[in-house]
């Protein structure tokens, strides 16, 4: 494992949200975990920006519809797998390099009955363990930030991807290049790493073979979705270390602190991508 990976497999260790505080939560709401329905973890576990308007948001551009296989690349704990299988039909296969977090995403679906339409299995997205052009659509939420090399995630979204199929993701954007310090606090607390511009993604895409169809700022509604986040994350590591759970790094914290205000500056921000794996003339290009 890389230095890069275990800085990112240590964090999410270390995460306020996990299977154990989940499982708390509606233990604490419903007084057990009998009959749970997958709807029952949304308000829990939907561990990005924008929750299931976020997701919707991905499903209309990826355009899913029943049967379709997805790919989530950097699932997490399986939330948005578990929703697009419920809420769209589809068959998502999580990819997550995190072992705590693959066991969790197990067992969470295990815990709704959906392990026939969801799997999140360990591996790392600049490897993906899928044969290729296996999936219609490849989803992604906030997570390539973590990736040092995005091109190469990129281009493992392009391979198990299906001539048709469709890449959509979210992820940071830097509008100027970040001082020293400020690089140094994101990569300490929130493992964030080799960030792109909206420009930039666009790049990559189309060096990967991808057709862009849409590259969307969300600089504006990110703003007040994050410090909403932070509220939530301060509230919930008294909760956790109260319960003695993972509550989080200090460093986390600190980065989150910084984040928030980084991107209220403009400096930071949010960019949604939707792109093509369209083929010419019988060949992938």
């Amino acid at each position: 494992m890389t230095r890069s990976d275990a800085r990112v497999v240590e964090m999410y260790d270390r995460h306020p949200i996990s299977t154990a505080q989940i499982m708390a939560k509606l233990k604490a709401l419903r007084g057990g975990l009998d009959g749970l329905d997958p709807s029952d973890l949304y308000d829990h576990d939907q561990d990005h920006y924008g929750g299931l308007d976020a997701n919707r948001a991905l499903a209309r551009r990826a355009g899913l519809k029943p049967g379709m296989r997805v790919a989530d690349f950097c699932a997490g704990l399986g939330g948005p797998a578990r929703f697009f299988a419920r809420e769209y039909g589809v068959h998502v296969t999580g990819v997550e390099l995190n072992a705590s977090r693959v066991a969790g995403a197990c067992e969470l679906t295990a815990l709704v009955g959906l392990e026939d339409r969801v799997d999140v299995i360990e591996g790392n997205v600049l490897a993906v363990p899928l044969p290729d052009r296996t999936v219609d659509a490849v989803i992604s939420q906030e997570a390539l930030l973590h990736v040092p090399d995005k091109a190469g995630a990129l281009g493992e979204a392009w391979r198990v991807l299906k001539p048709g199929g469709r890449l959509v993701f979210t992820d940071w954007i830097a509008h100027r290049p970040l001082d020293g310090a400020d690089t140094d606090i994101l990569w300490q607390g929130l493992a964030a790493q080799s960030l792109q511009s909206i420009p930039g993604y666009e790049t990559l895409l189309s060096q990967a073979g991808f057709e862009l169809e849409a590259g969307e700022d969300l600089t504006r509604e990110w703003a007040d979705i994050l410090e909403g986040r932070f509220k939530m994350y301060r509230a919930l590591r008294e909760e956790t270390s109260g319960a003695g759970l993972p509550a989080g790094e200090e460093a986390f914290y600190r980065a989150y602190v910084r984040l928030v205000d980084l991107v209220k500056s403009g400096a930071l921000g949010g960019g949604r991508f939707t792109a093509g794996k369209h083929i010419r003339g019988g060949t992938e290009d």
